[in-house]
């Protein structure tokens, strides 16, 4: 299996978003993300209900994003959050889940997502990135600290390519999490294979 989860963003879409996920999932990367934040919880449910879809008929697995209840409605049973949110979850909701992962900026974020019972964390930006224009990245020493900080597997975000890729796993990291260049490259199983290479 891959060690590239991708995050969604269909701003950045050429072409229709649906055929991008079809694309994406027939890759099978580790899972796929749909974050799609600029969407309120009904255009997300709507959205995510056919993405589901797709990733099941491809056997991808989906990670829904925010939104704990539409997640629980539509029995996914993998949910991403910021830590803010996570902080706010029963554990009647936390129960529903079998894979529960944080966005984590710092090795106390990562504890705490840990002690909060998620099974994976994303931690970031690690390199420079047009995302986070502006901001630079925490590097590899970041990375390394927060992995060797918990026992549950972290992916690195921001700025990773396959350039990189073994720099990054070299920290401890399980793998990464690549936005841009997923919803870009012209060929996802290609593009893929390319981190496998190196």
């Amino acid at each position: 299996m891959s060690d590239i989860i991708c995050i969604t963003n269909r701003a950045l879409c050429k072409e229709p978003f649906l055929e991008r996920i079809e694309k994406l999932a027939a890759a099978h990367p580790r899972a796929i993300v749909l974050r799609e934040k600029d969407l309120n919880e009904n255009e997300y449910k709507s959205l995510a209900k056919k993405v589901l879809e797709i990733c099941n008929d491809y056997n991808t697995p989906c990670i829904l994003h925010s939104f704990t209840e539409t997640a629980i409605d539509l029995t996914a049973d993998a949910i991403h959050l910021p830590l803010h949110i996570l902080r706010t979850l029963s554990s009647r909701e936390k129960s529903k889940f079998s894979v529960i992962g944080a966005s984590c900026h710092s090795k106390e974020d990562a504890i705490e997502a840990e002690n909060s019972g998620c099974t994976y964390i994303t931690a970031g930006h690690i390199f420079n990135t047009d995302c986070k224009k502006g901001l630079p990245g925490r590097g590899l020493d970041f990375l390394k600290e927060v992995c060797e900080s918990i026992s549950i597997p972290v992916y690195a975000i921001g700025g990773i390519n396959a350039d990189n890729i073994c720099a990054v796993k070299n920290t401890g990291a399980a793998g990464a999490c690549i936005m841009s260049s997923a919803m870009l490259c012209d060929n996802p199983q290609e593009y893929f294979n390319t981190f496998e290479e190196k």
